[in-house]
């Protein structure tokens, strides 16, 4: 039931709106979980007339579901450029202690993904995993993983030669205004604050790319 529940808020998201591509301007695509459904929309709105900016339909969960859906979500579209996360779901404790997708694991999950991404001839941004706050979280997660993570992902991506958007650094000293109480996730300012930086980063790899015939 509560499974059912969460797939219908999905569907009626607004984010997960198919858009209608601009003639002419680069296709963007934003990889991500919820934190990235937040900003969706308010990075569409900023990057209006100069890139038709697309998200997976989907919260893109944990690294593993990330490489077993991977080529459906890129399906047979040219993208300029691939905006994308993995980290949220991978540090989530689980009944036993255990992390939901071990660091050793998510390595290796990371390092399929940004092969399968190269594959697509897109300009590719790392976006480092969002600070866990403290507190009695639900799921439980632990406020050092992100960090703990985000280590890895930094040398999987510096290897890779991918430029990262380090979301977490840029929204830490924040956070107390922009994340809600005992949650991962961002208050509305806080989504429009993060979408900003996305798109910064995004406007850094568009002219790079081929406009669209």
């Amino acid at each position: 039931m509560r499974l059912l529940l969460i797939t219908l808020l999905l569907a009626a998201d607004p984010a997960f709106e198919a858009i209608t591509d601009v003639p002419g301007l680069p296709r963007v695509l934003l990889i991500g979980d919820s934190i990235s459904i937040g900003y969706t929309l308010p990075v569409r709105e900023l990057l209006k007339d100069k890139a038709n900016v697309h998200r997976i339909p989907a919260n893109g969960g944990p690294t593993t579901n990330g490489v077993a859906k991977l080529d459906e979500w890129l399906g047979d579209n040219k993208w300029d450029v691939i905006h994308f996360n993995f980290g949220l779901h991978d540090l989530r404790i689980m009944e036993d202690g255990r992390r939901q997708v071990p660091p050793v694991e998510y390595e290796r999950n990371l390092r399929t993904i940004v092969v399968r991404l190269n594959r697509t001839g897109a300009r590719l941004i790392w976006c480092s995993t969002t600070p866990v706050p403290q507190g009695n979280l639900n799921p439980p997660r632990a406020p050092e993983d992100a960090p703990a993570y985000n280590f890895i992902a930094r040398r999987v991506m510096q290897e890779a030669g991918v430029p990262i958007n380090d979301l977490y650094g840029f929204v830490l000293p924040q956070l107390a205004e922009l994340q809600r109480p005992a949650n991962v996730h961002f208050s509305p300012e806080g989504s429009r604050v993060l979408a900003e930086r996305v798109v910064q980063s995004i406007l850094k790899e568009l002219p790079r790319s081929e406009p669209r015939p």
